[in-house]
Formats: structure tokens, C-alpha cells, sequence
């Protein structure tokens, strides 16, 4: 069996905030850490029935690259959706709300 390793770094400051976040995989196709200005992660506790989630950012993070953010999230959730589970109605559900979410935000395109 193949395995894969991805590595997250957070440097944080003397109050605990991260000032930078890095990463690394395995098998990423690059070599060395990449720098990032946020993270989030979410994983599935089969056990416990629920979401866990690790939300990261950087001091640095400004409001528009998080809109920006969360809106490319949106449409990556629609995308996962729809091939996980074939349902194209929900996938398009959450598009539209991301549509609705950038205007709300005042997203640049």
C-alpha cells in the first residue's frame, strides 16, 4: 500500500496567532514547504458521527482574500459534492449560494 504524508507548520506569535503557515506533501510535486495564509480542514470522526476542523490564518490574511477564499471553498464543496455523491440538484444548491455569497461580499471577479 502507498502511503502519503502531508506536513502542516504554523509558526505562531507570543499570544499564540499564526504568523505563518507552511506546508509539504509527499507527493505534492514540488519539493520543500509552500507558504500559505490560511488553512482549513475539515475531517469526518466516523466514531462520533461529526465534523472535526482545524481554521487557520495569518495575520497578513486580508478581508478580501478571505472572501475570496471562502467563495473558491463554496464552489470546491459544490465540485466534491456532486462526485461523491451524484447529486447534481444539492452541488447546484450550494453553487447558487456561493453565487449569492459573492455578491454579497462585493467579490471582485
Amino acid at each position: 500500500m502507498k502511503k502519503s504524508e502531508i506536513k502542516i507548520i504554523v509558526e505562531l506569535d507570543e499570544n499564540m496567532m499564526p504568523e505563518k503557515i507552511k506546508w509539504e506533501a509527499t507527493d505534492a510535486g514540488f519539493n520543500g514547504t509552500k507558504p500559505a495564509k490560511t488553512l482549513m480542514l475539515s475531517l469526518w470522526d466516523e466514531k462520533e458521527n461529526v465534523t472535526l476542523g482545524i481554521d487557520l490564518w495569518t495575520k497578513e490574511m486580508t478581508i478580501n482574500e478571505m472572501n475570496k477564499h471562502f467563495h473558491q471553498i463554496l464552489l470546491k464543496m459544490a465540485d466534491t459534492f456532486e462526485r461523491s455523491t451524484q447529486n447534481s440538484q444539492a452541488a447546484n444548491m450550494i453553487r447558487d449560494f456561493s453565487s449569492e455569497f459573492a455578491k454579497n461580499v462585493e467579490l471582485e471577479k
